[in-house]
């Protein structure tokens, strides 16, 4: 999810901020909310995408995404608090236990630059439009 990635960086429609999606045109782009709308369903659980009432309302979906995602974070965050007693309760040997910790780390980094890129997706389509400064 770098910025700028798929062609979308610059456009006549503008630049974009850090951390917009890269699958995601620049508002302004023809197909910008086509794209954000599917990139926010990506990040929301599966069978969101039958409910046309979702796909009708991308506000609406960008902000559940949000939710759905920081649930994961704090779910992430608080397996990261627990892992080495709970793993070391069920056997798992310190090198593993390390390893599963390592994981959740670059998880929680994921999660919270996903958080940011719907966050961005949710201000621009409310009309929001990033302005770069020096």
């Amino acid at each position: 999810m770098t910025a700028g990635g798929a062609g979308y960086g610059r456009s006549a429609a503008g630049r974009v901020p850090p951390g917009w999606p890269a699958e995601v045109p620049p508002p302004g782009h023809e197909r910008f909310t086509d794209r954000a709308v599917q990139w926010l369903l990506d990040v929301c659980p599966p069978d969101y995408r039958g409910h046309a009432a979702l796909l009708r309302r991308p506000l609406v979906l960008a902000w559940l995404a949000e939710q759905h995602v920081d649930a994961q974070l704090h779910a992430c965050e608080r397996a990261l608090q627990q892992a080495r007693g709970a793993l070391a309760e069920r056997g798992l040997d310190a090198a593993a236990t390390e390893e599963v910790v390592e994981v959740l780390h670059a998880e929680g980094a994921r999660l919270r630059r996903t958080r940011r890129s719907a966050a961005l997706l949710a201000d621009a389509l409310r009309g929001s439009r990033w302005v770069p400064r020096l």
